[in-house]
């Protein structure tokens, strides 16, 4: 995962359940691939499993669990795997619900 996620953000990602009692937790990595996007607040200590905001092309939007592992061996229509967004900064939830 570390060409996904470099180490000194990973560092920064709290674990997981961390923000739970937070109404607008920060978002710290955007990935995409094909119309989804997956936004991640916390992540496991392995740095596999991620808690975040995915949008797909079939939902405008939900919290929940993921693999980073399993979302990495997806190639999209042009045989691309998933990218992170490299200019994207940590971000309020709210901000990000908002804008998509």
């Amino acid at each position: 995962m570390g060409n996904l996620i470099p180490e000194n953000i990973k560092k920064q990602i709290p674990p997981l359940y961390a923000t739970e009692d937070q109404k607008d937790p920060v978002v710290y990595i955007k990935l995409f691939l094909d119309g989804w996007t997956w936004y991640i607040t916390e992540l496991s200590i392995d740095g596999d499993i991620a808690f975040g905001y995915v949008v797909s092309p079939y939902c405008s939007g939900e919290l929940g669990y993921f693999s980073l592992n399993e979302i990495q061996s997806i190639k999209g229509s042009l045989g691309i795997g998933v990218e992170r967004d490299l200019s994207f900064k940590p971000t309020k939830l709210s901000q990000i619900k908002k804008a998509s």
